[in-house]
């Protein structure tokens, strides 16, 4: 089956946060506040910094730090726990296996996963995945449907 796809091209950062932004919003309003995206893209494309303005617009106020190190940085908020990982450093994807990946896939729970190539099998199937290109003057983001679910919210965002 075939999903939606779209281009947003981000100038400067405050371009990037009205998408991610916008992304937000449009699971914020869906059936369920459930959601699994793969965020693709060179070394300092912008994964994090899309992450960070993601997070922060459902109400997260403190940093957001890319979990390189930890795999997994969880943001348990008032409506929703938001997982953000960074599977840069996943040596094996079995060690997904030993910190539990499916706990982190559920109802009122959005998964943020950067490097998701390195998780192979063991992760859960993305609703959408945002691709990230350097270009010369900016950022060039791929947005990608890969449910049904992932369709739905495309159609919601304006910037898409």
């Amino acid at each position: 089956m075939s999903y939606p796809q779209a281009s947003f091209f981000a100038a400067q950062p405050s371009d990037t946060a009205l998408l991610a932004q916008d992304l937000a919003q449009a699971v914020k309003t869906a059936e369920s506040s459930n959601a699994v995206i793969y965020l693709d893209g060179d070394l300092g494309a912008g994964k994090t910094t899309f992450s960070r303005f993601f997070i922060q617009s459902f109400g997260h106020q403190g940093s957001v730090k890319s979990p390189t190190y930890t795999l997994v940085e969880p943001y348990e908020l008032e409506d929703v726990s938001i997982y953000h990982f960074d599977l840069y450093r996943l040596a094996d994807p079995e060690e997904l296996e030993f910190m539990g990946i499916r706990d982190y896939f559920g109802d009122n729970t959005i998964a943020l996963i950067e490097w998701s190539e390195k998780g192979g099998e063991l992760l859960a199937a993305p609703d959408v995945v945002v691709d990230i290109a350097i270009t010369p003057s900016g950022r060039t983001f791929s947005v990608t449907a890969k449910s049904a679910k992932g369709a739905r919210l495309l159609q919601q965002c304006k910037r898409l």
